[in-house]
This record gives structure tokens, sequence and C-alpha cells, in this order.
């Protein structure tokens, strides 16, 4: 339970600092940007893993590369689930993947290293 919180902590602060850099993400209020890292934090434990093994043989194609689009996805998913959150299209969603993933990259690093 204490690894979805951080990994929610993590994505909830990735999805901050992506705000300042990526032009079509929105929040109605800041309680909704806390409440949105939870879920996304929550997606990526639970639900990515699945999408991950189902597109298996196209991320071998693409050498990865095709995880981004699932990353992309479970923001664009979020998005949906979340009244006061709004992504602009696949640009801002995949642009947010690309942050909230560094953040959280950092801050796994970081908590590791305590």
């Amino acid at each position: 339970m204490q690894g979805i919180l951080l990994r929610g902590a993590f994505a909830a602060i990735g999805l901050w600092v992506a705000t300042f850099f990526v032009a079509g993400l929105h929040f109605d209020r800041p309680a909704t940007l806390l409440l949105a890292g939870l879920v996304l934090g929550l997606v990526n434990a639970l639900l990515r893993p699945l999408l991950v093994v189902l597109t298996l043989p196209i991320t071998l194609v693409t050498f990865g590369l095709f995880l981004l689009v699932i990353n992309a996805a479970m923001v664009a998913l979020v998005a949906w689930l979340m009244p006061g959150m709004r992504v602009d299209g696949f640009g801002p969603a995949l642009g947010t993947a690309i942050i909230v993933s560094l953040v959280g990259w950092v801050g796994a690093a970081l908590a590791r290293g305590r």
C-alpha cells in the first residue's frame, strides 16, 4: 500500500511539473491534481503491467517506443475518469506521460537511496 501511495505522490508531482511545460493539460483545482496523481499511480500499478504484456510484440518491434503510447493512454484514461482534469489530445498526453515518467524515475531513485 505504501508503494502505491508513493507512486501516486510522484505522479502528482509529475503532473504538477507537466502543467508548466505542456500546453493542453488543465486542472480545475489543486485537489483535482492530487487526486489525479493518486489515480494515475493506481492505474500505473494495476492496469499498465497488463497492457505491457498484451502489447509485447508491438513493443519489441518498435524497440520499446510503444511504451510511450501506453503511458500516454494511461494519462488519457485518468483524464477521462477525473471530472476536473482535461488533456487536449495525444500530443499533450504524450508530453505529460514523458514528464511524469521522468519525475517518477528520479523520485524512485531518491526514495531508494534514503
